[in-house]
């Protein structure tokens, strides 16, 4: 999405949202901002199906809270809400994944319902990661 105009990044994004044209390689999926008054929290990609990528390295779900506003409860706010709406939209069984050693990540996924599945090694090398089921 490097160098693409502002106008065409945005509307690609609706057309994930609704599915009206998604490119070879994406799935349906969300890109939503989270906000606290007028400053920014965070964001979360919420994808409504899976690819054989996602469905081994990048889940559901992946959001990020940036790092002035950790600790104060967001990723919990922000993972609920997004549990929410993926399953508004027809996902019941969330798989989400974080890194092995992100212990603030894992807290919050287990703190919204999601159970351990396993642990994961990257084939090519690189961090273990978690895969967990909400739902």
């Amino acid at each position: 999405m490097e160098g693409t105009p502002w106008a065409n990044y945005v509307g690609l994004l609706d057309s994930l949202r609704d599915g009206s044209a998604v490119p070879d390689g994406m799935v349906r999926s969300a890109f939503l901002l989270a906000e606290a008054g007028d400053e920014l929290v965070g964001r979360v990609s919420i994808r409504f199906e899976l690819n054989e990528h996602l469905a081994y390295e990048g889940g559901h779900i992946g959001y990020g809270v940036r790092p002035a506003f950790r600790r104060r409860g967001y990723a919990t706010e922000i993972l609920l809400e997004s549990v929410t709406l993926a399953r508004a939209e027809g996902v019941e069984r969330l798989l989400l994944v974080c890194d092995n050693d992100n212990v603030a990540s894992a807290r919050v996924i287990e703190r919204c319902g999601g159970a351990l599945e396993s642990v994961v090694i990257p084939q090519e090398g690189g961090t273990p990661f978690r895969h967990y089921w909400i739902g």
